[in-house]
Order: structure tokens, then sequence, then C-alpha cells
């Protein structure tokens, strides 16, 4: 069976998306900058991987990390203009879900 072809962007856009945790992370930065110990225990995420997502999104210009000089030295990460640009996508998602989804299988 020969493949479609897919828009490259859209292809890469649901590759960035579709690696686990990603999604949830944007999601959780949609409120406000947030501290890397925070996100951690809101999503219950180990920090190897926090670690490497968070990086990965910064690459990608999607999450901005910012040094906050002080004793000691504080670390918060929020979303860049492209990363609040999907704050649609996902509301979106969170409205069909309410309805679609049964958390209860």
């Amino acid at each position: 069976m020969e493949r479609k072809n897919i828009c490259p962007r859209f292809e890469k856009a649901l590759k960035i998306l579709n690696h686990r945790w990603n999604t949830l992370l944007i999601y959780q930065l949609l409120e406000c900058p947030q501290r890397y110990s925070t996100i951690k225990n809101q999503l219950g995420i180990s920090s190897r991987v926090l670690t490497e997502r968070l990086k990965e999104l910064e690459s990608e210009h999607i999450v901005a990390r910012t040094v906050i000089p002080s004793t000691p030295v504080v670390i918060e990460y929020e979303l860049t203009e492209k990363g609040h640009a999907l704050a649609p996508v996902l509301k979106a998602i969170e409205q069909w879900s309410s309805v679609w989804v049964n958390t209860e299988e």
C-alpha cells in the first residue's frame, strides 16, 4: 500500500505534540510560568523525562527557560508566543474530551 503524502509541517507538529508528556506540559504551562518542581509535582513525571521534554520544547521555541538570580537560583518555564498559539487547539481538545471521552473505561 502506498503511503499518502502528508504535509511535512503537519506531520512534524504531530510528532512534537505526540511525544509523551509534551502536550500535558504545554497544557500545564498555559496558566502561568512555573518552576520545575511545580511542573514535576503536578504531572507526576520523572526528573529525567521532564528535563528531556523541556529541552525538546525549548529547542522547538515552544517553551522558554528563565533563570531568576536569587539564593537559591530560581528557574521558571513559560510558553513562548509559539507555545501560547497552541491554546485554542488544546482548549478544543479539552471541550471535545469533556463530551466524548469516558474516564471510567
